[in-house]
This record gives C-alpha cells, sequence and structure tokens, in this order.
C-alpha cells in the first residue's frame, strides 16, 4: 500500500525514451568489480541468449555487454586470466559484475571463496545482431508472479513500459523491467529513481532480455 501511494502522485508517465543506438562496445575497455560462478540448478536451461547453458565451457553472464562479446577476465587475488564469451545476463546482484560459469571459475581458482575482485577486460565485440540496443531497468526479481505483478502495477503509476517477464533459464523467477533507455548512462538514471521506491534496481540490456 505504502509503494502505491508512494507512486500515485500527479507525476507524469516517464514515455519510452527515442534516440539513437548506444555507441558499440570498445575492445579494451575495462571494468573492475566482484565475479561470482553458477552452475546447478541453471545447467542444461536455456541462457537469455537461446543457447543451453553448460557450465563446462568456458561463458559468461553480464547484464550490459552484448552476446558473443568475449572478454579476459583476471582473478585480482591470484592474477589468474580466462577467456569467455557473453551468452547471458545476470549477475543480478549488485556490487557483482559478471557471473561465470563453472569450467571458468575453477581455472580463475575461485570455486571455494564463490567471489572473487577481477577485472574485466573486453577483447572482442559482439557480434550486436539482435534487437536495437537499448537498456532497461530491472527494479525486482521474485518467485512468485503475483508479487511482481503488484510492483508492476505500482511502478506503471509513473514509468511506461513497464513488464512482467520470465527470467531467462528460471522456471520460478519473475523479473519486472521499467522503460527503455536510448543509453546506458540514461537507464543509469532512470535506476536511480525506480530504486528510490522499489530498493533494488539493476541496468540490463533490453535487447537480449526480451528480444
Amino acid at each position: 500500500m505504502l509503494l502505491a501511494a508512494a507512486l500515485s502522485g500527479c507525476a507524469k508517465k516517464r514515455p519510452v525514451a527515442r534516440g539513437p543506438a548506444p555507441p558499440p562496445v570498445r575492445v579494451g575497455q575495462t571494468e573492475a568489480g566482484i565475479a561470482s560462478w553458477y552452475g546447478h540448478p541453471y545447467h542444461g536451461r536455456r541462457a537469455a541468449n537461446g543457447e543451453i547453458y553448460d557450465m563446462e565451457k568456458m561463458t559468461a553472464a553480464h547484464r550490459t555487454l552484448p552476446f558473443n562479446t568475449m572478454v579476459r577476465v583476471r582473478n585480482l587475488n591470484n592474477n589468474k586470466e580466462v577467456d569467455v564469451r557473453v551468452t547471458d545476463r545476470g549477475p543480478f546482484i549488485e556490487g557483482r559484475i559478471i557471473d561465470l560459469s563453472h569450467a571458468a571459475a575453477r581455472e580463475l581458482e575461485m570455486i571455494g571463496p564463490g567471489i572473487v575482485p577481477v577485472r574485466v577486460t573486453v577483447l572482442a565485440a559482439g557480434d550486436g545482431r539482435r534487437g536495437e540496443g537499448v537498456f532497461t531497468v530491472q527494479a525486482g526479481v521474485f518467485k512468485e508472479q503475483r508479487r511482481a505483478e503488484r510492483l508492476k502495477q505500482a511502478l506503471s503509476k509513473r514509468y511506461d513500459p513497464v513488464l512482467v517477464v520470465a527470467r531467462a533459464g528460471s522456471r520460478t523467477e519473475w523479473q519486472v523491467l521499467v522503460g527503455r533507455e536510448p543509453t546506458e548512462e540514461s537507464a543509469a538514471l532512470l535506476a536511480r529513481q525506480v530504486r528510490s521506491v522499489s530498493g533494488k534496481a539493476l541496468v540490463l540490456r533490453w535487447d537480449e532480455v526480451h528480444p
């Protein structure tokens, strides 16, 4: 009730963003943060790019890099490196920047700790063959679809579009996605607004999350 009240003011809905496609990923660009890894129960399920996820292949999930982007991940604790291909979306926890396959995590010797500080360097840009290359904001992930629909209803008072979609690779999780933005920077501004209401907000690439 409080959430609905917070959004029920006289503010107009934020319309769908229009603008040029985002600039292509630059080879050599880097990002530092925390890496995690995932295996079961996602092994054998469909990844966000449509492939079947095999946790013993050198792949990774990233929230905004285009599919098929090749990146080099360095474990900053031991300087071990691994090259992986982006095939999935995630991680969906703030502060983490990449979710590695079990095989990649084993090469970096991070199976035990589970998370490690890393530097991610783009080696080759993705093919960019899918979608418009715009961005969206994930306002929440829920085990129960009715809770996701409740958040959607509240957010729809201010933002458009707001969608509830089944998270790729999961049979039990529902994402609430807000807005379509032409750049990652404008999506980050939207995320700050959404976070003040929902408590959580992560920027995702729209064209892969919801083709």
